[in-house]
């Protein structure tokens, strides 16, 4: 599990893959196919969900991280609000920011390429050609921070503990893993239910790797101050609960020399301190109390750094395009309550959002809207459905919205004016065609017969300016709409617990989706508390569309059926969509080195950032940064 990362599936990837690279890969893997009755069996450094390897066995590290990088010195990294766990893999509390860096996984994912594994603490990827199972080696170094060696033991019960004790994703990530075993003490074998699953054998080894004889006498479930055992390139060295979290690299990490980690993990020590709000986070970077920032508020990025720190060139503002899938930033509907489980009260509040005033106004037009689930990539829908699409799509006619068929899913446009008028008219057809009447100025809602009210759930100050002229378009429809802002630990509590009429979310999505979409959208997760499927959406053509899309063949049917579920999701109007910036905008004090290459598909930086390093001589030129050591490693 990465950094930083909100999901299991922070793997990004692309097919643009050097052609002599693509033979390499091929003949190294070839080497080591051999045949069992009438199956191959694959053994391989790495395996790609479909098309080819980019990186050979041989490879020496990633093109984007560099071997020169210098190892030492301190990344002084922020976050909000606060924390009261150790322990990421739960759902209970809040756990600390980047402590997924204590642990690691089976493989790690290149970020240049579609979706491709390549060994971590399994060395070797073994399967059958068909996929219906696969085998672990487990690297001879691998071991926890303890010296303990990783076993196959280790591995199983990592799965089974965070399949039935963990937060809700890992039961739903791996439903079709029929059987762990470990065959010895370097091998564990995952047996799938579905040999159509080929997506299983990539994601198993995206497990996190726990250590058995640490838990022995522990509560997995319950939430933990105690500092955590891993085998991951950090341990936690020290932390104040709720303020500030420190850790350490370690210095002789067992993985450090294999060429996924070359050039990666960097600094010697990692200290995020913990800010009441954003507003309070920017001014603490322009005072030089911690180094980086990435910046998600167009006004601040905009206004926010008119300092003469930036004009010596001593804080940077750089932006970095970002190719990956931006998903989904959403006002999301509670359809367990009435009336959001009304498809034309839904749409009705999409024409009441006034994104073109709002990019105007608050955000110096540096956003663009968002109108797919699945926005940047190939596999956003667009137009009316043809070709393929289209044969997914038929046998569903009359289960899904006719609006699939006859009309482009395209979001409400205004002049950007503030003068809704035209579309507030169209909201105010749509609620009479549901039934909704006005009286005294009010909405009735036909199923109560009461007013319509509704409570924007959000923790971060920075909403209400969004969300505020958002209410007064529902004010002028007769919806009574009110904001309640809560603590960070409050707002993850009830959002986990489904206690809320609408909040704002943000599904991301890679260029490979699978198993996770059953999180995200599937009924069997929309009564689970902890899941992502935050709006509760049960639709069963949804679902058969989730696992036609999980069982795909090959990319090209991959896409096809990625975009017929898009088209679904999206005329269903079961979110309103905002916005979405295509680059990242990063704002830190110059005291880094750099890669000549970005990862191209880093959806939150993570993986970008750990590539830096500190540059000993840049630092020094600082006036208000202390000096850290750096070494050639």
């Amino acid at each position: 599990m990465r950094a930083k990362s909100p999901s299991l599936r922070h793997t990004l990837y692309t097919l643009l893959a050097a052609s002599f690279l693509s033979l390499s890969a091929h003949a190294a893997e070839a080497e080591k196919t051999t045949v069992a009755g009438e199956q191959k069996i694959i053994k391989s450094h790495a395996i790609a969900m479909h098309g080819d390897i980019k990186y050979p066995a041989d490879f020496k590290h990633f093109e984007y991280a560099s071997p020169k990088a210098l190892k030492g010195g301190t990344l002084r990294d922020y976050a909000l609000g606060t924390f009261d766990s150790l322990n990421p893999f739960i759902t209970k509390g809040t756990a600390a920011s980047d402590i997924g860096l204590v642990y690691e996984t089976l493989t790690t994912s290149s970020e240049d390429e579609p979706f491709t594994q390549y060994g971590l603490v399994a060395n070797q990827i073994e399967y059958p050609e068909d996929r219906s199972w696969v085998i672990y080696h487990i690297n001879p170094k691998a071991r926890f921070h303890d010296g303990k060696s990783i076993t196959a033991d280790d591995i199983v019960f990592s799965f089974q503990t965070l399949t039935t004790k963990g937060a809700p994703i890992f039961a739903q990530y791996y439903a079709d893993v029929a059987k762990v075993e470990a065959q010895d003490k370097k091998r564990v074998k995952f047996h799938f239910k579905n040999a159509e699953n080929k997506e299983l054998a990539l994601i198993v080894g995206q497990l996190p790797v726990l250590p058995a004889h640490y838990w022995t006498d522990k509560e997995f479930d319950k939430t933990t101050l105690e500092k955590p055992l891993g085998s991951g390139p950090y341990r936690v060295a020290s932390f104040d609960a709720g303020r500030s979290i420190t850790y350490e690299r370690v210095k002789d990490h067992w993985s450090k020399d294999l060429p996924v980690n070359v050039g990666l993990y960097n600094f010697d020590r990692i200290q995020v301190d913990y800010y009441r709000d954003d507003t309070v986070a920017v001014e603490a970077l322009k005072a030089g109390q911690y180094d980086l920032r990435r910046e998600r508020i167009a006004r601040v990025w905009a206004t926010g750094y008119d300092t003469p720190a930036v004009k010596r060139g001593d804080l940077v503002k750089q932006e970095i395009k970002d190719y990956s899938p931006r998903g989904m930033q959403a006002f999301a509907f509670n359809l367990r309550r009435s009336p959001f489980d009304d498809i034309k009260f839904r749409q009705a509040l999409n024409y009441a959002f006034d994104f073109e005033w709002s990019n105007r106004n608050l955000f110096h037009d540096s956003y663009t809207r968002t109108d797919s689930f699945f926005f940047n990539s190939e596999l956003a829908s667009s137009g009316l459905p043809e070709g393929r699409e289209l044969e997914i799509l038929k046998p569903f006619k009359g289960q899904i919205p006719d609006s699939v068929f006859t009309q482009p899913y395209v979001n409400p446009k205004t002049d950007g004016s503030g003068n809704n008028r035209d579309n507030l008219r169209k909201a105010q057809q749509l609620l009479k065609e549901a039934g909704f009447t006005l009286k005294n100025g009010k909405l009735i809602n036909p199923k109560t017969q009461k007013p319509v009210t509704i409570e924007y759930l959000a923790f971060d100050s920075s909403s209400e300016r969004i969300i505020n002229p958002y209410i007064q378009n529902l004010n002028r429809l007769g919806i009574e709409g009110t904001l309640r802002m809560v603590d960070v630990a409050q707002y993850i509590n009830r959002l986990q617990s489904f206690d809320f009429d609408v909040t704002t979310t943000v599904i991301s999505q890679s260029q490979s989706p699978g198993n996770e979409q059953r999180e995200f959208w599937s009924s069997s997760a929309a009564d689970i508390q902890g899941s992502r499927n935050y709006a509760g959406i049960k639709n069963p053509v949804v679902d058969q569309l989730i696992e036609s899309l999980i069982l795909a063949p090959n990319r090209e049917e991959l896409v096809a059926r990625t975009r017929a579920l898009d088209r679904v999701l999206l005329h269903n109007h079961y979110m309103v969509p905002q916005y979405a910036s295509l680059t990242h905008r990063l704002v830190y004090w110059n005291k880094f080195g750099q890669p000549d290459v970005a990862p191209k598909y880093d959806l939150t930086f993570s993986t970008g950032l750990m590539t830096w390093w500190i540059d000993p001589e840049k630092e020094r030129r600082l006036p208000r940064q202390p000096a850290t050591k750096a070494k050639a490693e």
